[in-house]
């Protein structure tokens, strides 16, 4: 068969948008391969009615509600796709009308040892995602970019005990005044080491080997777009100040004709709310849009009847 819309990624912004194609009477793929960029969180958070629900149960959830609206949902990775069909690795050849890529981001983290071991747990970044979770403990950022004194001004308002680890974030006296004045403490040895106490995160070591305990640690990751199935379709992430993302005018439409993207593989600061109801609009919009094409059909192929003699 030949589905109205195929949608390469099963995380909040495609299972939405499914759902809401779904209930606007269209056909439905949705092709997760299965990584979730979340999957290291214990919960979601500032989600209306889903507060801390864990991501793994979110996104079972999500993709029962697909299948309820008539969608299907199979799992596999898309190796190549056109405007029109999608290929997926294991040789699986897929036809449809609209393609809406919604594969998301992937978390670039600093290389430094035992970082990555604690990423979602005791190394965070978001303060809405999980600052209320971490209130009023002892937090340290992991400075890496200008970004990491945005955030050190930012997680102050979450706890009085906040460390500025300066690492490898270029920071003058007046860059670094406002944090002293809201009572940050300044740390200008580089950080060589995360320290966990099995899964507990213990704190950092310094270059000097001095152990700075810290409760939870902040980094600012690089949001790189996942967009490996739109390069056979001759689209490309363009990089930017934080990463990557995928270009798109305010509907989710690409520059190539039937091919359309929501969520953070082009809007990487879009939290799991944000990224659904991303996916609601781009479905509205891809709607409208076959809508458009189905009356141009019908108009073409329309012969009205011969006027009655009188």
């Amino acid at each position: 068969m030949t589905y109205d819309v195929i949608v390469i990624g099963g995380g909040p912004a495609g299972a939405s948008a499914a759902v809401a194609l779904g209930r606007a009477l269209r056909s439905v793929l949705l092709v997760d391969a299965g990584h979730p960029r979340n999957a290291p969180a214990d919960g979601i958070h500032n989600f209306l009615t889903r507060d801390n629900i864990p991501p793994a149960e979110f996104r079972a959830q999500a993709h029962a509600e697909v299948t309820r609206y008539g969608g299907s949902v199979i799992s596999g990775t898309v190796a190549s796709a056109t405007p029109r069909s999608v290929t997926l690795s294991d040789g699986r050849t897929f036809e449809g009308r609209r393609l809406l890529v919604t594969t998301g981001l992937t978390d670039e983290l600093p290389e430094i040892p035992g970082l990555r071991e604690q990423w979602g747990h005791g190394v965070i970044h978001c303060p809405y995602c999980h600052g209320y979770e971490v209130r009023g403990r002892a937090i340290g950022i992991i400075g890496t970019s200008p970004m990491s004194l945005h955030q050190a001004m930012m997680w102050r308002q979450w706890s009085d005990d906040i460390t500025f680890f300066q690492h490898t974030a270029e920071a003058d006296e007046a860059a670094l005044l406002p944090l002293r004045a809201r009572g940050v403490t300044i740390v200008t040895d580089k950080v060589v080491e995360v320290v966990s106490n099995g899964p507990a995160l213990s704190g950092v070591r310094l270059s000097d080997g001095t152990l700075v305990r810290r409760d939870a640690l902040v980094v600012a990751p690089r949001f790189l777009a996942n967009a490996e199935p739109l390069a056979s379709l001759g689209l490309a992430a363009e990089p930017n100040d934080f990463g990557s993302s995928v270009p798109a005018d305010p509907t989710g439409r690409t520059a190539v004709p039937g091919v359309w993207v929501a969520g953070n593989v082009t809007d990487q600061m879009a939290q799991v709310v944000s990224a659904a109801a991303a996916g609601l609009m781009v479905a509205a919009a891809l709607n409208m849009d076959l809508i458009t094409e189905d009356t141009a059909a019908a108009v073409a192929a329309f012969s009205p009847p011969s006027e009655q003699a009188q």
